[in-house]
């Protein structure tokens, strides 16, 4: 088995359990305890997991490799996450609970649900900086490690919080959509979180600028199948759009 595919798989085990000892690993890929240490540790050293005695866990903290910092992507397509943002937070009826996820457009749906009467739940720090002042809204900060990089919680705690959550309607950011409509995500230690959010609400709603397609990312945080609506750009891909359409989600562009 070459090398870059042990480690996908390794990072793959990781990201679904949380951590994996070298033993475990080792059985899964049919390689010695040895060739797993190398490997955990070529991917320890690129940021890409957390090295501890016997294995490895999900890289808490670490910066993903071509990472851009939140602010940095903030400013990228600015106007259409914030048209994206303005949409999506109609969606929101009063009474709501509503799930956000990390990210620069749902720290914007954040902004534009100020003074409404509704419950957020976010592993978002970012979302905490635009509802800390807000008496409307009543706001539940999910526990977890902070990754300082992306002002996001994250780790088991953060899972573990989500898995008592039940919530009316979830908004999900990604780092790219597939042709066929796969959610993907770049940062291993943040898809754990995005697939318990998605499956901690009755409706989910993705939320998509149009740089997002053709969608790239190291893992598949969801399926079509997982979601519900696309608020999108006008611009965005239209061969993908009608793709998401034949296969039932709402599509809505702004």
């Amino acid at each position: 088995m070459l090398a870059d595919t042990r480690h996908s798989r390794i990072l793959a085990r990781i990201d679904e359990k949380g951590e994996a000892s070298v033993r475990d690993l080792s059985e899964l890929l049919a390689v010695s305890p040895a060739t797993i240490r190398r490997d955990l540790t070529v991917l320890g050293d690129a940021g890409r997991l957390q090295r501890v005695r016997g294995g490895a866990r999900a890289g808490i903290g670490l910066q993903e490799p071509d990472e851009r910092p939140f602010h940095v992507v903030a400013e990228s397509a600015h106007a259409s996450k914030d048209r994206i943002a303005r949409r999506a937070a109609e969606l929101v009826a009063d009474g709501d609970i509503v799930l956000l996820d990390i990210g620069t457009t749902t720290a914007l749906i954040a902004r534009a649900l100020r003074g409404r009467p509704v419950t957020i739940v976010t592993a978002s720090v970012a979302v905490l900086d635009e509802l800390r002042d807000d008496s409307e809204v009543e706001l539940v900060l999910l526990g977890g490690t902070l990754r300082r990089s992306y002002h996001s919680l994250v780790g088991p705690i953060t899972q573990l919080a989500l898995q008592q959550m039940r919530a009316t309607i979830a908004f999900v950011g990604t780092s790219g959509i597939a042709d066929d409509g796969t959610v993907l995500d770049t940062t291993v230690v943040e898809v754990p979180v995005k697939r318990a959010i998605v499956r901690s609400a009755s409706r989910v709603v993705l939320v998509a600028d149009e740089n997002k397609f053709p969608g790239t990312g190291l893992l598949s945080a969801c399926s079509p199948e997982d979601f519900h609506t696309l608020v999108t750009s006008e611009n965005s891909d239209p061969d993908t759009l009608a793709t998401l359409t034949k296969l039932g989600i709402e599509v809505i562009q702004v």
